[in-house]
């Protein structure tokens, strides 16, 4: 995306601005488009200017659902931008990088560990994508493909240029990844159960803190969720017994696993959320600190050429550790 027209500075909030689509850009909606660019501007205001046919893609009305070509030049009118101002109180974002999967000219697999947000909100100062940028100054292009709990490790994508962040986004929208995790729940999962398809709602707690819970499969707030799962080993933590599972995910809904598995009476070691807070501390004694979460497997098709891609990444230390000192035994048959 690159400017024609408008000034600098301040002034330039309040100017008609004309904007070219770059390679980058093209495929994009509109409003997505906009939003972007119109950094600080209510997203209402970008619809209401779109409705309104100030915005012009070479010089004619368009919709907010119309996908803008490279080469497309777009009238916006003037619109103000709040300035940002830098909260002096906000600690600095330190550089990192973070132990590398894959990388090419299109994307970055990053093997992120637990107690790392993927980004900055919902009081944390600054994630992985804020590092990551931080650490490369001169990278033109960095974002989140998707999303894993702060608590999870494993396998993040970032994508390194627009076209390859659209076409990955796509892939897990229409459900065309594998993405499975491994988990340790207490109790002895029954071998036969092998599909959860139980419908979840977001909400939020009296102080703000947001939760997921199981709702019935009428309910007009449920959003459908498949999880399947696999037995891997059972373990035996004292008088405690656990089973480690492949969760592969089919919808990525928020808390997804965490919330199915607790559901059947099976939640994850260590979950501070929806565990079983008791047997948390017990694990903990045991040497368990983290919740039993790890994204383990990840396969989609790479948005240049084509392939079929699958990414590993092994337990990191802390629940590898955990896992070999315990007793295990193979699952049934």
């Amino acid at each position: 995306m690159k400017h024609i027209i408008g000034g600098n500075g301040p002034a330039a909030n309040a100017q008609v601005t004309w904007l070219e689509v770059d390679d980058e850009s093209a495929g994009q909606r509109l409003d997505n488009f906009l939003i972007r660019h119109l950094k600080g501007v209510p997203k209402t205001h970008v619809y209401r200017i779109i409705r309104s046919g100030e915005v012009r893609v070479n010089k004619g009305r368009a919709a907010a659902d119309t996908r803008v070509a490279a080469g497309d030049r777009i009238r916006l009118p003037p619109v103000r931008v709040a300035a940002k101002t830098a909260d002096p109180l906000a600690p600095p974002v330190p550089a990192r990088e973070f132990p590398i999967l894959m990388e090419d000219e299109s994307l970055i697999a990053v093997d992120k560990p637990s107690g790392v947000a993927v980004h900055g909100g919902s009081g944390v100062s600054f994630g992985v994508i804020e590092q990551l940028r931080q650490a490369r100054v001169g990278a033109r292009f960095l974002e989140l493909v998707h999303r894993l709990d702060r608590e999870t490790s494993g396998i993040l994508l970032v994508a390194k240029k627009r076209s390859a962040l659209t076409r990955l986004q796509d892939q897990f929208r229409e459900r065309e990844t594998g993405k499975t995790y491994l988990a340790l729940v207490s109790g002895v999962w029954p071998a036969s159960r092998k599909v959860i398809d139980v419908p979840l709602h977001k909400y939020l707690q009296a102080d703000g803190e947001r939760r997921v819970k199981v709702v019935a499969r009428d309910d007009p707030d449920g959003m459908r969720s498949i999880t399947l799962v696999k037995v891997v080993q059972r373990v035996s933590i004292g008088d405690s017994r656990f089973s480690l599972l492949e969760v592969t995910i089919k919808t990525g809904r928020t808390h997804q696993i965490r919330v199915h598995l607790a559901s059947e009476g099976h939640p994850i070691a260590a979950d501070d959320k929806y565990g079983d807070f008791d047997l948390n501390k017990a694990l903990h004694k045991h040497g368990l600190k983290r919740m039993f979460l790890h994204a383990w497997r990840l396969q989609f098709n790479h948005p240049v050429s084509g392939e079929r891609i699958e990414l590993l990444s092994p337990l990191p230390t802390e629940l590898k550790k955990f896992a070999d000192h315990v007793p295990t035994a193979p699952p049934p048959l």
